[in-house]
């Protein structure tokens, strides 16, 4: 038995092949005993035989729909609650319940016989959630709306929290192993940082030895309503003092200033007090040595001054430089060791 979403029929016999080919939306309704699958998102997979049906969850929302009775069970993977685009359908948590519900009731034409596990829709983007963008919390809503309009019964709902999870569907038993991801330390941190500027401008701080060119920077910048420039320095020990007392997200950094090169107090930065920085120099040139060791050290970004056409108006600078910096405000940088960027 196969079945056809999006256009992509599968035949039993090619199962491993469809799964190495990526056909997206497939759903499949017959499995070798106890098989294995992994379904991605926008996947739906509907199993008679004994198989263990399993996915990785972050905002995305699954729903494992089974009949103890007839002894069988599907899951779906949904990324978005709707959506118009016609080619992975399945992606949109309204289509892909729909679609689940209809494949099974080859199966199981009494819908009355079929329960529901519903996994999934954690708020593992931190700063979406705080800018009112919920994902998570609107697949879970999407999920449950449509199982109640055909009246289907959940058993089980673990959705929602700030963790991803891995579940394992038992198509058989119906029996659902839920393993909740922790996040690693470094991750905590990057959304924390992106929940705190989601709440406020980004503040930047300008280090160049021209003051003409303090000024295109500055104004290319501020054009951002999101970007505040808190500071310019004209050279590093100004910038010393301006980063400790106004404390910027990210530095832009000149490399050929008086007294204290760039790329030395890049370094100095990288082992006592690491920030966000990006080099703007003339003489960080794609595929010259400085850029390269300005990469190495640890400038999140270098961007070439000639790229930015500074004398020929803002239209370039903003272009090239607001998203590096809008990047690099959302980057994490650790301290390094001193002996790590002695001889860089």
């Amino acid at each position: 038995m196969s079945c056809a979403i999006n256009s992509a029929v599968i035949p039993d016999s090619s199962y491993e092949a469809a799964r190495q080919a990526r056909v997206p939306g497939f759903c499949k309704e017959e499995l070798v005993e106890k098989q294995r699958v992994f379904v991605l998102p926008g996947e739906i997979a509907i199993a008679r035989k004994p198989a263990v049906i399993a996915t990785l969850l972050g905002s995305c929302v699954s729903i494992c729909l089974y009949s103890p009775q007839e002894k069988c069970g599907g899951m779906n993977h949904f990324l978005l609650p709707s959506g118009s685009d016609q080619s992975m359908e399945n992606k949109y948590g309204d289509v892909s319940t729909n679609n689940l519900i209809r494949h099974m009731a080859k199966f199981v034409p009494d819908k009355s016989k079929l329960k529901a596990k519903v996994y999934g829709g954690g708020s593992v983007v931190g700063h979406l959630s705080a800018a009112g963008f919920d994902i998570g919390k609107r697949n879970i809503e999407m999920a449950l709306s449509v199982l109640r309009e055909h009246g289907i019964r959940i058993t089980d709902q673990q959705t929602g929290g700030f963790n991803g999870r891995k579940i394992f569907f038992d198509n058989i038993t119906g029996n659902v192993e839920v393993r909740i991801i922790e996040k690693s330390e470094l991750t905590s941190q990057m959304e924390e940082k992106k929940k705190d500027l989601a709440a406020r401008r980004t503040r930047v701080l300008i280090v160049d030895d021209s003051s003409t060119v303090r000024d295109i920077l500055k104004s290319a910048l501020m054009s951002d309503p999101g970007i505040h420039v808190v500071g310019e320095a004209k050279d590093a020990f100004e910038a010393r003092n301006m980063i400790l007392e106004l404390d910027p997200d990210v530095i832009t950094l000149d490399i050929i200033m008086p007294k204290l090169d760039g790329v030395s107090f890049l370094k100095k930065l990288m082992v006592h007090y690491p920030k966000p920085i990006i080099i703007v120099s003339s003489v960080a040139q794609r595929g010259s040595a400085l850029r390269a060791r300005s990469e190495e050290i640890g400038a999140v970004g270098v961007v070439d001054k000639e790229d930015l056409k500074l004398y020929e108006g803002l239209d370039t600078v903003k272009g090239v430089l607001l998203p590096k910096v809008k990047l690099a405000a959302e980057r994490v940088v650790r301290k390094r060791p001193a002996a790590d960027v002695k001889d860089i």
